[in-house]
């Protein structure tokens, strides 16, 4: 409902615009001042036609515009930017063409993968007319035609994915569809320049197992690597083991420095078995200990 407005104020401004409703008010307070002087209506009259063909006669494009001017059904040329003239009645003006670059929105509602998964795919085309003569005369309503065919393109590169490379491939895709687009609308005057895949939704029942799948993935390759952690572990144990089998001194001093690592810690507090205190035979080792420091 807030397009219809929209679209007649355009069409108004392309029509009228302001160079030729001032000519027409000068024409007319022209024709009223001749007829209050000459005491006569036709300077009124006159006033009023000159104004009128100039107020349909003055067209402006803007900068970025261009527009094809038929008269009496041919072709005539390009018009624009800027001031142009055209006879009335006689002359015709297409609609203005924008040459500046374009977004259109395309979706995809429903459409089946390669793996038959429905999938919603909403996409934005950025495009430009470069020809505008092309654009005019070959093509009836080039931005629906476009937006179609946009469409239709995402629609059949969706069937030829699966649903793993569309969410992981989204760059590549869009190059696809661009390459597509352009074959189909240079011939027209337009150039397709990108095209982006904005976002992928999937059913969310089909989500919800995606996430558990995931979620599996994850801890399976967790307990890979935690497996992976205790097999090195035990190897290198084993290589200690063989290290320690024929040196008991070694042993001991080991098991010493783990007793020294966990007691050091303020307020920790270690029980050791008294059968281990003998296989390490830390008794005569203190004792031999505190010998020696009351001899010195």
């Amino acid at each position: 409902m807030l397009e219809i407005p929209d679209l007649r104020q355009q069409l108004a401004l392309e029509y009228v615009n302001p160079v030729s409703l001032g000519v027409f008010v000068i024409c007319l307070a022209a024709g009223v001042a001749l007829t209050a002087a000459l005491q006569s209506p036709a300077p009124i009259v006159m006033g009023a036609l000159i104004g009128l063909y100039f107020l349909f006669a003055i067209r402006i494009a803007k900068q970025w515009q261009k527009t094809a001017v038929l008269r009496l059904g041919r072709y005539r040329g390009l018009r624009g930017p800027g001031m142009f003239m055209i006879i009335p009645l006689i002359d015709s003006v297409s609609k203005y063409v924008d040459q500046r670059v374009r977004v259109t929105d395309v979706n995809a509602e429903s459409a089946l993968t390669r793996d038959t998964v429905p999938v919603n795919v909403d996409a934005i085309v950025f495009w430009v007319v470069w020809n505008a003569e092309k654009c005019i005369l070959e093509v009836e309503n080039f931005e629906r035609s476009i937006g179609l065919s946009a469409q239709t393109a995402l629609r059949e590169s969706i069937g030829r994915h699966e649903l793993s490379q569309m969410i992981t491939e989204r760059e590549s895709m869009g190059r696809e569809l661009q390459r597509i687009l352009d074959e189909k609308t240079n011939p027209w005057g337009i150039t397709v320049q990108s095209v982006e895949i904005r976002d992928v939704h999937i059913p969310p029942g089909l989500e919800d197992a995606m996430s558990r799948q995931a979620q599996a993935e994850r801890e399976r390759q967790a307990r890979i690597v935690l497996g992976t952690a205790e097999a090195e572990i035990s190897e290198k144990f084993a290589e200690a083991a063989k290290l320690y089998v024929n040196n008991p001194v070694a042993l001991h001093l080991r098991a010493m420095n783990m007793l020294y690592e966990a007691i050091k810690e303020k307020g920790s507090m270690v029980i050791v078995p008294s059968s281990a205190v003998e296989t390490m035979n830390l008794g005569s080792m203190l004792g031999t200990a505190a010998l020696a420091k009351s001899e010195r």
